[in-house]
């Protein structure tokens, strides 16, 4: 088992243990209006060293905008209100349901660069299950917000711990920084990996290790 562990480079998040530290979306009125956003993006074309009036550009700054509202639309979603529906109705199974595999894509809040990756979800469920698509848009409402990985990580076990309640959580993401591969560095192909563990996950290394052996079991 432990050579299970090992061969897994494994980073573990250093998140903060309550949800209330999570970002916070920027209230309605405080936000920009749509034409500030667009003006925002015609500063940065011209600081780039381009003409936002040259014909190319004409529709840039509009584009960028209406794509950030699908980008970042996760600040738009309530994560707790996706998962308030549980199937009570399956009755006699209390074993591991794993989702993995589950693509997704973020933007690192230090650079606003793109990463993007894959997240695997587990849980022993306690009263009934949850639709599974649910757990992929869990995955998709931390990750269209600026997030770091570790973050984002300790999010998604959190939201399922506290609403599901189920007797324990494993999440493990996989991703490739842009911010790493364009830029500083300059290193493409590396993968990051962080975990997060609740109840019995945390508690008993032996269900991390079937959690880690079932993500990586491709037969």
């Amino acid at each position: 088992m432990d050579a299970v562990l090992k061969s897994l480079s494994v980073r573990a998040p250093e998140a903060a243990d309550k949800r209330s530290d999570a970002p916070r979306p920027v209230r309605l009125a405080e936000r920009p209006t749509r034409q500030e956003a667009e003006a925002a993006v015609r500063t940065l074309l011209r600081w780039a060293g381009d003409d936002p009036d040259r014909e190319g550009l004409l529709e840039t700054p509009q584009r960028v905008v209406k794509a950030y509202e699908q980008i970042f639309g996760g600040y738009r979603q309530d994560a707790d209100a996706i998962l308030d529906r549980v199937f009570e109705e399956v009755e006699g199974y209390s074993d591991i349901v794993l989702v993995r595999d589950i693509p997704f894509h973020s933007h690192c809040e230090h650079h606003m660069v793109p990463f993007m990756g894959h997240a695997h979800i587990a849980y022993y469920p306690r009263r009934g299950v949850v639709g599974l698509s649910k757990l992929a848009r869990v995955v998709d409402t931390f990750a269209r917000r600026l997030q770091t990985q570790e973050t984002m990580t300790a999010q998604i076990a959190e939201v399922i711990d506290s609403v599901l309640h189920p007797r324990g959580v494993a999440v493990m993401v996989e991703a490739e920084h842009l911010c790493m591969a364009m830029r500083g560095v300059q290193k493409s192909g590396v993968s990051t990996i962080t975990t997060q563990f609740t109840g019995v996950f945390k508690q008993d290394p032996t269900e991390q290790v079937r959690f880690l052996t079932l993500v990586r079991d491709r037969r």
